[in-house]
């Protein structure tokens, strides 16, 4: 079945699932699409099976919080962020629910988590205007960049480069075996002083980026000419909540929550609007991913939602 505007309008809400006390900061979606795992700030992280649609376990790390989950290649293995005490990473299992490893070094909180999509590396933004690489068999930071401003940053879809935007106005890309020459290309952005840029990604295709910010805008670039292909507009932020945006898997549609608990989708190639959905979530939607593997996406406030589509086009 293929993504088409009269299927992304289609999609309702399946299953609500009420775990969390608090806001769900973050999930990901495993790569086989067949589970997805959420951090969310009353400390717990709980997994769901997507195929059966219905959680499966609960953990904790009540003393140190969790934030920006994100899973590894290896199975049943997690890293995520601390949000209480240090700004340490932590390497889960989740098998026995142990700590395979730290990544002590940021010294204030980390905003942005990115995965390898080949290989065991990570990059981690923060606070302290640095953004480290890690290996996930060492503790040691394999690498340190020393930034203007606070940086949010992503891999491309090969793991070959890693994009870091700065301050909110400037784009940089970087090769990942060559980054401590100093980016290869830099775009500028016009600075808006409304709002700062929350989040970085680049489409599956790996031919755009998706800025996204805690107003009521986001960009969309052009990943090898930096120039900004559309501005998308038209939801709620008024607050300035963390509201994350994505791409479909196909790489041909955007799509993002809003404080009134309602999904904006819009088609990444013309701009247009084309669906707004309603979610009945209770609180602004913080979080939502498309499935990488199946027709289905989820989104969280402090609920989690799964969508799945009511024609096949």
């Amino acid at each position: 079945m293929k993504l088409t505007d009269n299927v992304l309008r289609s999609f309702r809400v399946a299953k609500v699932f009420r775990e969390n006390s608090d806001k769900i900061n973050c999930f990901d979606f495993s790569s086989n699409g067949e589970t997805v795992i959420s951090s969310s700030d009353d400390d717990s992280i709980v997994l769901y099976d997507c195929q059966e649609g219905k959680p499966k376990r609960t953990l904790y790390s009540k003393k140190y919080g969790v934030d920006l989950i994100r899973y590894t290649h290896a199975a049943n293995t997690v890293v995520y962020s601390s949000n209480k005490v240090d700004d340490t990473i932590r390497y889960l299992s989740l098998h026995d629910n142990k700590y395979i490893r730290y990544f002590p070094g940021h010294s204030k909180r980390v905003v942005a988590l990115s995965m390898s999509p080949v290989d065991d590396t990570f990059i981690t933004g923060s606070l302290d205007k640095t953004i480290r690489l890690w290996d996930l068999r060492s503790p040691n930071c394999q690498g340190l960049m020393h930034l203007q401003g606070k940086p949010v940053c992503s891999f491309d879809p090969e793991g070959l480069i890693f994009a870091a935007g700065v301050n909110s106005e400037i784009v940089t890309l970087y090769d990942l075996r060559s980054f401590d020459k100093g980016p290869f290309a830099t775009f500028k952005m016009m600075h808006d002083r409304t709002c700062e840029w929350t989040g970085l990604k680049f489409s599956n295709d790996g031919k755009l980026i998706l800025v996204s910010t805690n107003g009521g805008t986001l960009r969309l670039l052009d990943a090898f000419k930096g120039v900004v292909l559309h501005s998308f507009m038209g939801y709620n932020n008024s607050k300035g909540v963390m509201l994350e945006a994505s791409f479909t898997p196909d790489s041909q549609f955007i799509m993002i929550g809003s404080e009134d608990g309602k999904i904006h989708v819009w088609n990444a190639e013309s701009g247009m609007k084309v669906a707004v959905l309603d979610g009945k979530h209770t609180g602004p939607v913080t979080c939502l991913q498309f499935n990488p593997k199946f027709m289905t996406f989820a989104s969280g406030c402090s609920n989690m939602a799964f969508w799945l589509p009511t024609i096949d086009d």
